[in-house]
């Protein structure tokens, strides 16, 4: 399995959409995002994706060059058409247009529709920690997922993401899907050839697999909790940007469509800001020196992992497996692209 540096990845994500006429700076934010996630462990939000992102440019369900236009502006409030953007473009729009209302207003609210698969949503969560915020980001699609008890697919995997900031320590970042597991880490282990837990997903008949390959949909995380959690995403994400998806994916409708929410809320308008942020550190420094139960070392803060994996795939890379590593081949040889030397 070849571990490629992660700046080499990304030139050669860049190269693959801006081949695919996605403009420049559009295909560095894409990039850029699947790395992010790469590098923090999340491998089924990064470079896996890609074979599929360039089949979807190329029937142009993804639109090479979207026109993202502002439809309101209202106190807290934005509404954006992404015309079909990259997810990633559409999602980093949104959060800048939330961190703007925030600045005038101490909250800011946006609500994007129109977009496409955004990947590792915490990304963008953390545009607004970077800005001294709290960040929530939320993204809505069609049926991926049981609801708790059906056979078959009837909501999403609808993510999540919550960032705060700190004062000496690294923003917490929680991001999960509303899924056991997110589809992207049933495609890492088909590719990988492993076999899965059986909570993962259910078989055709409604049944739980341990196969990758036979799973018809995914199951969501705490039964009826993960599920009622997709549902109010959905309502959140998609009924408020009047474009609603899963009635009428239910209903016979067929494509991808996908709407997204990004939340900034200025830490300022409470009071003292640097408090808030010690007292973050506090909070965590409680948590963390609490004794672990037997079995674990020690008790692990949101998004700690993700930063501990990003350091050591700075300095080792980030491992692709074989199925991974083919399917980017095989769309560079396609694009007359150089594949990353492994180090």
């Amino acid at each position: 399995m070849p571990n490629v540096a992660h700046t080499d990845l990304t030139n050669f994500a860049r190269a693959v959409f801006e081949s695919s006429g996605v403009t420049p700076d559009n295909a560095a934010i894409w990039a850029e995002t699947l790395i992010w996630a790469n590098l923090r462990g999340v491998d089924s939000h990064g470079v896996l994706r890609i074979p599929r992102y360039v089949q979807l440019l190329e029937s142009g369900e993804i639109n090479v060059r979207p026109n993202i236009q502002r439809l309101i502006s209202a106190g807290a409030i934005a509404l954006l058409d992404a015309d079909r953007a990259p997810g990633p473009v559409a999602m980093h729009r949104a959060m800048d247009e939330a961190i703007e209302h925030a600045r005038s207003v101490h909250v800011g609210w946006c609500v994007a529709r129109n977009i496409t698969h955004a990947g590792a949503v915490g990304h963008f969560a953390l545009k607004a920690a970077a800005a001294g915020m709290i960040g929530v980001v939320m993204t809505a699609s069609v049926p991926l997922m049981a609801y708790h008890g059906s056979k078959g697919s009837v909501v999403s995997t609808n993510p999540i993401a919550i960032a705060v900031p700190a004062a000496n320590r690294p923003p917490l970042l929680l991001d999960m899907a509303t899924a056991t597991v997110a589809l992207g880490k049933i495609t890492q282990a088909r590719n990988s050839g492993a076999t899965i837990p059986p909570d993962w997903g259910i078989d055709k008949d409604g049944i739980a697999t341990t196969d990758p390959h036979q799973v018809a949909t995914l199951l969501p995380m705490s039964g009826m909790k993960g599920s009622g959690l997709s549902l109010m995403i959905e309502c959140i994400a998609s009924l408020t940007a009047a474009n609603p998806v899963i009635a009428p994916a239910l209903t016979g409708r067929t494509g991808t469509n996908m709407n997204g929410t990004a939340l900034a809320l200025d830490i300022a308008a409470f009071g003292d800001p640097a408090l808030f942020l010690r007292d973050v550190d506090a909070l965590c420094d409680a948590i963390t020196l609490q004794p672990p139960a037997p079995g674990t070392d020690r008790l692990r803060l949101p998004g700690e992992r993700g930063a501990a994996t990003r350091a050591e795939r700075e300095r080792s890379g980030i491992p692709l497996p074989p199925g991974t590593w083919s399917g980017l081949a095989a769309v560079a040889t396609a694009r007359g692209i150089a594949m990353p030397e492994p180090l």
